[in-house]
């Protein structure tokens, strides 16, 4: 039964190459629209987003059903389409790990519902979600303290080099130098670190003892940059 289920509505090769009746591609288009706005509330779940690039997504299904299904049991037509696909670039900045699995995503529904597996095409979409929504919800992969970026502004005539890094040690699983800027026409320093705490609401004794070696100067805390997963 579920074999049945899950194969083409279209028949054989044989038959989509000599034509595909009107019912079959409405129904096809319709399994296209749903399952693509099904792989656009994956991606919107817990992810920022644009609203272009959403629609985008919602129909590409659609759009890549079309192409399947007109050149579906044609060598010569699909040798073409794959160079086509090639060519074209669906962003002109690096997409996210997340928008290139997504796109991907859903011109595998696209593939599926051209060839006439609707029922596969569901059938897998449900199975992404599920999957995905496990990964995002569960701490599989979370860092368990955020990194840090620790600012401190020190005289110039104060020796840097390791004369915080007891104190950093004590304080942060993990810490590094990574910028020092001359400020305040020179007379000043700031270091910049990245640290990752040991655990949170530490940062309030950490500065404390850090003023007591940079002359009460001024010291920053906040939250770093986010880094885009880049592919």
């Amino acid at each position: 039964m579920l074999d049945t289920a899950l194969t083409s509505i279209f028949g054989s090769a044989e038959s989509l190459v000599a034509g595909v009746s009107t019912v079959d591609f409405l129904l096809c288009c319709l399994a296209s629209i749903v399952l693509g706005a099904a792989v656009a509330a994956i991606y919107m779940f817990r992810h920022t987003y644009s609203k272009n690039f959403v629609v985008t997504l919602a129909l590409l299904p659609l759009i890549v059903q079309m192409v399947i299904t007109l050149v579906n049991g044609n060598l010569g037509a699909g040798i073409a389409v794959m160079g086509v696909f090639n060519l074209v670039r669906f962003r002109s900045i690096p997409g996210s790990a997340k928008d290139i699995g997504s796109v991907f995503l859903a011109m595998a529904i696209g593939l599926a519902t051209g060839m006439g597996f609707i029922a596969l095409a569901a059938l897998f979409t449900v199975i992404v979600a599920v999957v995905n929504v496990g990964y995002v919800l569960s701490p599989f992969g979370k860092q368990k303290e955020p990194e840090k970026t620790l600012k401190i502004t020190i005289p110039e005539d104060l020796e840097y080099d390791g004369v915080f890094d007891d104190v950093l040690a004590r304080y942060a699983d993990e810490h590094e130098l990574v910028e020092v800027q001359t400020t305040n026409m020179g007379s000043l320093f700031q270091l910049e670190y990245a640290v990752r705490m040991k655990e949170p609401g530490l940062e309030k004794r950490m500065i404390d003892e850090l003023r007591c070696r940079n002359g009460n100067l001024k010291i920053v805390c906040g939250r770093a940059a986010a880094s885009k997963d880049v592919l």
